[in-house]
């Protein structure tokens, strides 16, 4: 008899389960959902975040000496919060300026934080 043959999945509420199939979040959600979570589960990108969302427009060089990095370190970790479309950026001559993409990122930043805290 093989395994899936012997687990027999046990319902106690159809309505329920019902609901929760109806509302949940599908694959491909889920999918780009936990992409994003795993851009701002890095604490060097978190500051980030904070930094912009606090100031709302940074260039890289006051990001890198706010969080006591490089240069070089700071753009690597801002290209890839661009890639999540987490901030956009705005160049003014030479300057690169970073502000957060929109106010749910703000939001995301300030409920995790309020939850943790």
């Amino acid at each position: 008899m093989r395994r899936e043959d012997r687990d027999e999945v046990r319902v106690i509420s159809d309505a329920n389960v019902k609901k929760a199939m109806a509302g949940m979040i599908d694959g491909l959600g889920s999918t780009k959902l936990a992409d994003l979570f795993k851009a701002l589960s890095d604490p060097t990108r978190l500051r980030i975040v904070s930094a912009i969302g606090t100031v709302g427009e940074l260039c890289v060089s006051d990001i890198s000496a706010s969080l006591g990095m490089t240069q070089s370190a700071i753009s690597h970790q801002l290209r890839l919060l661009r890639s999540f479309n987490l901030v956009k950026n705005r160049k003014h001559g030479r300057m690169v300026y970073y502000s957060l993409a929109s106010d749910h990122v703000k939001k995301i930043f300030d409920e995790g934080w309020t939850h943790i805290k």
